[in-house]
């Protein structure tokens, strides 16, 4: 099938390695402009765009979606099926409307649960053992599509966002190709999503990255896990703010009160939280220095049991 693909990040490239490897003809690709980062602020291409370049697909990356120079490119392009997996932008309808068989959307979760930008953190961060990817039709409202086909996956539960993000781009590869199949027979269910069920997934902020020690310590832990590789969760380790990469829920209970050093020593730091819970904080990177073991950081910054932060 012809196929326009539209993607940004990581994610998106495991769907578009997919669809070549299933020998569709994916005539172009429309990513995010270039951006700059890190101090030289030297402009980088998206994953998605040096992808398709090392494999001489056409790139499009327009500014906007409503200024008729995206739909001029795909009118030029002419797909029969436009692919959406983690492109950033909302389609205007005269988009979603040009394709013969539409336009379909790869989400990472098990819609209508988490609907939105950062699916894949909050179902971390809320503790869920279970997610997945969803194959969907795409309509006006965000996210909001029937459903073509939902792939389940376990949460491990040590497991970071990178780590789950990795496996989720994989699994919605090979359910996107099984989905543009089904469409090709015309075979592709449309299971409407129950209004009932919706739940939501903003954008991670700054602001959720304080830890508080009177939650319970696996809140906590979901916490970490949660907010990698961006903002990350924080604490104060003996008045100097620090990121938490790495954290681990013990057995056992306490009678310290939250935020009190139960331990700290070779094995990290560990931290009476809420309902006499202990949390071991095991890496961390105090601000303006490189990331180490929370052991590495008390060897300059000790701390002491009884001690309370």
């Amino acid at each position: 099938m012809r196929i326009l693909f539209m993607g940004t990040p990581d994610f998106a490239v495991a769907s578009l390695s997919a669809l070549l490897a299933a020998g569709h003809e994916v005539c172009g690709v429309f990513t995010q402009p270039d951006k700059p980062k890190n101090r030289g602020m030297k402009l980088q291409a998206s994953p998605v765009k040096e992808f398709a370049l090392a494999h001489d697909i056409p790139v499009f990356q327009p500014v906007k979606m409503r200024d008729g120079e995206a739909m001029g490119y795909i009118r030029d392009l002419d797909p029969a099926l436009i692919v959406v997996a983690a492109y950033g932008r909302i389609l205007p309808d005269d988009i979603l409307d040009y394709p013969a068989h539409g336009c379909i959307n790869v989400h990472s979760s098990l819609l209508p649960r988490y609907r939105g930008a950062a699916p894949i953190n909050w179902a971390i961060l809320n503790g869920d053992r279970t997610t997945g990817v969803t194959i969907m039709h795409m309509a006006a409202e965000l996210d909001a599509g029937d459903i073509i086909l939902q792939g389940e996956t376990d949460i491990g539960p040590d497991e970071t966002a990178p780590e789950l993000f990795d496996r989720l781009a994989a699994l919605g590869g090979g359910l996107l190709v099984e989905a543009v199949g089904q469409i090709e027979r015309g075979e592709a269910a449309r299971m409407p999503q129950t209004a009932s069920e919706v739940t939501y997934a903003p954008m991670l902020g700054r602001e959720l990255s304080p830890m508080d020690w009177t939650k319970p310590a696996q809140t906590l832990h979901d916490q970490v896990r949660g907010l990698l590789p961006w903002p990350c969760a924080t604490a104060e380790f003996g008045g100097i703010r620090c990121k938490v990469f790495s954290t681990a829920v013990l057995d056992g209970t306490t009678d310290l009160k939250p935020g009190t050093v139960a331990e700290a020593g070779k094995d990290g730091i560990v931290m009476a939280c809420g309902g006499g819970s202990l949390l071991r904080v095991r890496e961390l990177q105090p601000d303006g220095k490189k990331r180490m073991a929370a052991a590495d950081f008390l060897r300059g910054h000790p701390l002491t049991a009884g001690e309370m932060l």
